[in-house]
């Protein structure tokens, strides 16, 4: 797949949307659920960031972009080397890195991915969701999640994170791929940081919800892991609704829109 001057317009609502769900969950990272009410872009918060600045998920998932737009194809070693700019020179984000997951640091510190079991966060599903736009079969999704997180429940995530992805872009909708979690009540959805939390929490979000306003602030407002919760479900809900569904002024406070254009492929 050689690169393009024309990215995929499905990639852009894909990725814009998980940077905004993203940006929103940010100031409140680690604030327990019923604490706070997020409605909208602010700034300051948990990690001190000013309004619309996106964290680790999304450079993550835009190193991986901009490997494809580079490659042309899914090359693990590429992408290793991108992680590694962004964890030592900032590379890929807005004004610097200021969250890394342990097990991701370890990761691209030793370069090789953790297999144990406590090496389940979910630090290798909130950057996947590209693989769907580039022909990735899973066995290259599960080598894209073992750069960092190589316990097969990681990778298995990820894969079927993929193929939800394409039910969704194929034009099934959000209670095709998640009707089991519709009516399940919030308080049986878990929001921290485990891989498998991470991504039940996100398809609750989209199968409970009919808009991608409504997804986001549900996905920030479960509280713990903010970002990552609403950056993968952000990331869904741009495919089902498009870019042109996410409030503008959410949009115009977005911040580094230059970095994610330079990685669309």
């Amino acid at each position: 797949m050689p690169a393009s001057q024309h990215p995929s317009p499905a990639l852009r609502d894909c990725v814009y949307g998980q940077a905004v769900g993203d940006a929103l969950g940010v100031p409140y990272e680690f604030r327990a659920r019923g604490t706070f009410e997020c409605t909208g872009m602010v700034r300051h918060g948990s990690h001190n960031q000013p309004a619309g600045t996106w964290s680790d998920d999304t450079s993550m998932a835009l190193a991986t972009c901009d490997s494809i737009r580079a490659t042309g194809r899914v090359d693990v070693r590429d992408m290793r080397e991108r992680f590694a700019r962004w964890y030592r020179e900032g590379a890929y984000t807005v004004s610097g890195l200021f969250d890394i997951g342990g097990t991701t640091a370890d990761a691209l510190s030793s370069g090789r991915g953790r297999a144990g079991e406590r090496d389940n966060g979910n630090g290798s599903l909130m950057r996947i969701l590209p693989l769907a736009f580039a022909g990735a079969t899973g066995d290259e999704a599960r080598a894209v999640s073992a750069i960092t997180h190589a316990h097969r429940t990681s990778c298995e995530a990820c894969v079927r994170m993929l193929r939800v992805a394409r039910r969704l872009i194929a034009g099934e909708g959000p209670r095709d791929v998640a009707g089991s979690l519709v009516g399940v009540p919030a308080s049986q959805i878990r929001s921290g940081g485990f891989v498998l939390d991470t991504e039940r929490a996100a398809l609750w979000c989209l199968a409970n919800t009919s808009s991608y306003a409504e997804c986001v602030l549900a996905a920030v407002n479960l509280g713990d892991d903010t970002d990552t919760t609403a950056a993968v479900a952000g990331g869904l809900a741009g495919i089902v609704y498009g870019m042109g569904s996410i409030p503008a002024a959410w949009l115009e406070a977005l911040r580094g829109k230059d970095v994610i254009e330079g990685c669309l492929f």
